[in-house]
């Protein structure tokens, strides 16, 4: 993509309504606008990052079994009703009646949609285990929406929710999900740590949340440095494996993590000294085993092995996607913008042209460009140097490929490494062999 063609509004001034780096960071570089309080729309580069989250996202559900769905955003109070949340949820919930005065809601969460379907379709044990999940847009009407998508009303999730025949069963389910956040939060670039949780309004008795360390987290973590050890990708962890998944799940769940709310200063001094880890931590991501709460509230059972009914066992799991953009920033920035890790970044590397209409350096800059126009952000625009410098550390790319009159005559492009500084000078060859195999 040329610079000069692409709708990447950057704004030089901090705006005076962002509190945190990632709030102001993303309006700076062109990610996403405001059009109501705690409603953004996504511009195309931050649309960009949104879809890479979801690609990973996908990928690891998909790799544990889960299938994909898609909920609608507007649902029926009736569930509600029937599941006891309708006027349990609170204020939080956008209630709404359409020309017909039925009673409807804008979904924050889909455990009863969830449930209700699946009771019309299993009618036997023979039907679970089952694992569905979404990527959907939610909202919840926060009283005071501050800092960006951090912590916004109208917000981008992925959730899913499992169905098995027994606590055994679902508890596999639970421990198969958690080496899928862990294996997907590693892929994002970040340092995810699970925390024993409270379970909140979802309800249940087993819960995990999960909290990349940032120093701007909103909360205090202990954890082990173990946790933050772990390769989870080079896992030899058999999903299909009760056995292998509990040993997984007993390695995760010994080395000791809490925040601030569920802290236990007695068990923190067992954790050796050299290995005690303290910090912040911004949550994007919780999981629940809840049994039979929505299954027997809305009177879903199946036919098991011996013809009695049973009501199956359920958990559910969430990801917040919009929040991962802020987490990520929060987590990986310096003065001069962010620095988006390879995985997720809308481009992999930027074209600085130091002199367009430079044969030299026109030449070479074309011929990086064609090597991969969709992954390439060609700035060709007529500006100075520093104001392409400036946008491009604004902007977050892993690479900048800088060519300018000098190194061009020789054939040599300078090539950065946003996340170190690092800089190397490269034949053309050399540079794409080094953007597009890191």
């Amino acid at each position: 993509m040329r610079l000069s063609r692409a709708f990447l509004p950057t704004l030089k001034e901090v705006p005076a309504e962002a509190q945190i780096a990632s709030h102001r960071l993303m309006l700076r570089a062109g990610l996403i606008r405001q059009t109501s309080a705690g409603i953004y729309a996504w511009l195309p580069a931050g649309l960009r990052v949104l879809r890479n989250i979801e690609r990973i996202v996908r990928e690891e559900q998909n790799a544990v079994g889960a299938q994909e769905v898609l909920m609608p955003t507007i649902q029926s109070a009736e569930p509600w009703r029937q599941s006891g949340r309708y006027d349990a949820y609170g204020p939080e919930m956008l209630r709404l009646r359409d020309r017909q005065d039925r009673e409807l809601l804008y979904g924050p969460t889909n455990e009863e949609v969830i449930t209700d379907i699946f009771g019309q379709s299993a009618k036997s044990y023979r039907e679970l285990p089952q694992m569905l999940y979404q990527v959907q847009w939610k909202f919840r009407d926060e009283l005071r929406p501050r800092f960006g998508v951090m912590r916004g009303r109208e917000f981008l999730m992925k959730d899913a929710y499992s169905f098995d025949a027994t606590y055994e069963a679902a508890v596999a389910s639970y421990r198969r999900m958690m080496l899928a956040y862990l294996r997907t939060f590693q892929r994002l670039g970040v340092r995810a740590v699970p925390m024993v949780a409270d379970t909140g309004p979802i309800g249940g008795n087993l819960s995990h949340e999960f909290l990349i360390l940032a120093p701007t987290g909103e909360s205090g973590v202990f954890y082990d440095a173990a946790l933050e050890e772990q390769d989870w990708l080079a896992q030899d962890v058999d999903i299909e494996d009760d056995r292998s998944l509990e040993t997984f799940f007993n390695q995760v769940t010994q080395s000791y993590a809490a925040t601030d709310e569920m802290h236990d200063a007695q068990a923190w001094e067992k954790v050796p000294e050299a290995q005690r880890r303290e910090g912040r931590g911004i949550e994007v991501g919780h999981i629940f085993y809840f049994g039979t709460k929505y299954t027997e509230s809305m009177g879903v059972s199946v036919t098991g092995a011996d013809g009695a009914p049973f009501h199956p066992q359920m958990g559910s799991y969430g990801i917040g996607v919009s929040r991962l953009v802020g987490a990520i920033i929060e987590a990986s920035h310096d003065d001069a913008g962010v620095i988006w890790p390879d995985s997720v970044a809308p481009f992999r590397a930027a074209i600085l042209n130091l002199k367009p209409g430079d044969a030299d350096t026109d030449a070479i800059c074309e011929q990086l460009h064609a090597a991969d126009p969709e992954a390439f952000l060609y700035d060709d625009r007529s500006e100075r140097a520093g104001v392409k410098f400036n946008d491009a550390d604004l902007m977050g790319h892993p690479w900048q490929l800088i060519v300018g009159p000098r190194a061009a005559k020789e054939g040599k492009v300078e090539v950065k490494r946003r996340a170190t500084n690092e800089r190397f000078e490269l034949s053309v060859a050399e540079a794409l062999a080094k953007v597009q195999t890191a």
